[in-house]
């Protein structure tokens, strides 16, 4: 079966346009004629009761109290894809409960696609696919609950969602949010497909103002591909917004994306996050060093952190990488301040952010297959030049030799990485 997914880079524009503003201001301006017709006919093919007014009223839905640090947790769809059901999910919950990553911070179980009947019921509301969930989906968050996790969902702003095996949101957004919330769930992913051209501002404000309307806090995550720029908008309606198209289990297309989500770190917060798409690490098409890479660039960009990979049967080696609770802890750090590239040079990077107790989190990072020097500066990362600090190793699980004054150099072998906490000793002067 060939999904919509698939295609999705068809409307993934380049992040570096000058016409950012200009695609903003027109996209504004389509809420016209033409987009209430559309609504009607998405309207008469889903039928639900109550529809978004193309002028609906913005509420901020960050400010819910949730997704105050970023997301951890384990969603369904880079390993599993349309192959979930009942068992799957329960057994992945139990294992993040019996490996002791939940007492890591990994909290939510997210289905993605695939999860829901090709119909809505007798009453137009959604239901779960009685093959796949025969005990329903509200049993399914209870078990969730049950074992002090948290249920996330999936659905699309469009009349399908992107698999094209169940009905999407777009029309239904109050009903749907009314369920969602029946069934307890705790987190939306709210993907962009078959959304009839309607601009994304009126599709996921919608939702939003749908979700706040339930009384219940659910995290909401804005899949809208980057497509236009959600950075910029999106913080008015959501907790996270995916910067980019969809990540692959490739080294070079993760990179990309880290690269690509990195443009947008002045945005990132507290309740609203840049997200660059799910972790890949443990689904085999990288190396155990590449892995190391992208856990570390994705802690440091305060990215959401979510297991794609199946947790009932994780290797040692990506246990290790994903339970690495000094990396998890600069990327749950409560200042919430995106890492971004201070230096990149002949594709050695050096990454680096605040973190809360004036310290800072610095990550090298390189990107040739021979190993290479990289330094780097105080002034690169906010120090002064006259500081002295002390530096833990992340991965080492160490703190090295010494104190560091001016600058740090490390020596990388191919497609690996070093992270650092540095932690000044000397007063500012």
């Amino acid at each position: 079966m060939q999904f919509i997914s698939e295609k999705r880079g068809s409307r993934f524009s380049s992040l570096l346009q000058p016409q950012i503003k200009m695609k903003m201001i027109s996209a504004f301006s389509r809420i016209t004629i033409v987009v209430a017709l559309v609504f009607a006919l998405c309207l008469s093919f889903c039928s639900c009761r109550s529809a978004p007014a193309a002028t609906v009223t913005a509420k901020k839905l960050a400010s819910n109290g949730v997704g105050l640090t970023p997301p951890m947790g384990w969603n369904s769809w880079n390993h599993f894809k349309c192959n979930i059901n009942e068992d799957v999910v329960k057994q992945t919950a139990d294992a993040l409960v019996a490996s002791g990553l939940v007492e890591l911070g990994y909290s939510y179980v997210n289905l993605d696609d695939c999860w829901g009947y090709k119909r809505r019921d007798s009453k137009k509301n959604l239901v779960g696919d009685p093959k796949k969930f025969p005990s329903g989906m509200k049993a399914l968050g209870d078990y969730i609950h049950g074992l002090g996790l948290k249920f996330g969902i999936y659905s699309s702003a469009g009349y399908q969602t992107c698999s094209g095996t169940m009905p999407g949101s777009l029309g239904c957004e109050q009903a749907d949010a009314n369920t969602f919330a029946s069934w307890g769930v705790d987190y939306l992913k709210y993907d962009n497909c078959f959304n009839q051209d309607i601009s994304p501002f009126i599709r996921y404000k919608a939702m939003s103002n749908a979700l706040n309307s339930t009384g219940r806090k659910i995290f909401y995550n804005i899949c809208e591909w980057g497509d236009l720029h959600p950075a910029l908008w999106a913080g008015n309606y959501g907790n996270s917004w995916r910067t980019t198209d969809d990540i692959r289990d490739i080294w070079e297309r993760m990179l990309y994306i880290a690269d690509a989500n990195e443009l947008y770190a002045d945005f990132a917060k507290p309740g609203a996050w840049n997200d660059p798409d799910m972790l890949e690490v443990g689904n085999g098409g990288m190396t155990y060093e590449e892995y190391m890479v992208h856990f570390s660039i994705w802690a440091i960009s305060k990215a959401p952190l979510l297991i794609g990979c199946d947790v009932r049967n994780m290797t040692k080696e990506t246990m290790s990488i994903i339970s690495n609770s000094e990396v998890i802890a600069v990327n749950q750090d409560p200042m919430g301040v995106q890492g971004r590239k201070v230096r990149n040079f002949g594709e050695q990077d050096v990454w680096a952010g605040p973190l809360s107790g004036k310290r800072f989190a610095v990550l090298f990072v390189n990107r040739k297959s021979n190993t290479i020097r990289i330094p780097v500066f105080w002034d690169d990362i906010g120090l002064l030049s006259n500081e002295t600090v002390t530096a833990r190793d992340l991965w080492e699980h160490s703190d090295v030799n010494g104190t560091f004054q001016g600058n740090l150099t490390v020596y990388l072998t191919g497609h690996s990485c070093k992270m650092f906490i540095l932690t000044p000793i000397s007063p500012i002067s």
